[in-house]
């Protein structure tokens, strides 16, 4: 296992995006297509992954891990999904929604799986706001990849109010 980011992310509109296409958008309804019902981690855009957190505006605890193989699920996780990915170019960036900072990944143009978990995400969405200067919050969040073949988003757990919603916005209609 490589850990490829670990420590504080800042987030805005609750989004941190990774993205293999300098040129891409990542807009929210295009992230969703065709998840049917998987929300906080969009692959709908080719080369792109659309991560939703509960704190809409500040930094919150983020890892990325890269594995050879499908790593074991670990409990502590109370929201699970996973979806597939696979990059466009041999650069793949995780970065901040407001541009200011991004993390180079590291992935070859091959087919992931991408197991997207987080944690008190409840909290962080009552919170809203964290300013630079306040505590971190409870919400964390840890993104990992591995080789596999592409395979159907999936929702593996879901415990909380917050990515309920996410949830039921990829399954509600566009329009």
């Amino acid at each position: 296992m490589k850990v490829l980011v670990s420590g504080v992310v800042h987030v805005d509109y609750g989004q941190i995006i990774v993205a293999s296409d300098r040129d891409a958008g990542c807009d929210l309804h295009d992230a969703f297509t065709g998840q049917e019902g998987v929300g906080l981690c969009g692959g709908g855009i080719d080369g792109s992954l659309l991560l939703l957190t509960g704190l809409w505006v500040g930094g919150v605890g983020f890892t990325a891990e890269l594995h050879d193989s499908r790593p074991e699920l670990d409990e502590i996780w109370e929201e699970v999904v996973e979806v597939p990915f696979r990059p466009v170019s041999g650069e793949t960036v995780l970065r901040q929604w407001n541009g200011a900072a991004s993390w180079e990944l590291g992935l070859e143009e091959r087919d992931y799986r991408v197991r997207y978990c987080a944690t008190a995400m409840d909290v962080g969405r009552s919170k809203n706001v964290r300013e630079d200067d306040e505590p971190q919050t409870d919400d964390r969040y840890l993104l990992q990849f591995w080789p596999a073949a592409l395979e159907p988003a999936r929702l593996l757990k879901q415990t909380g109010r917050t990515a309920a919603s996410s949830h039921n916005f990829a399954t509600a209609p566009v329009g």
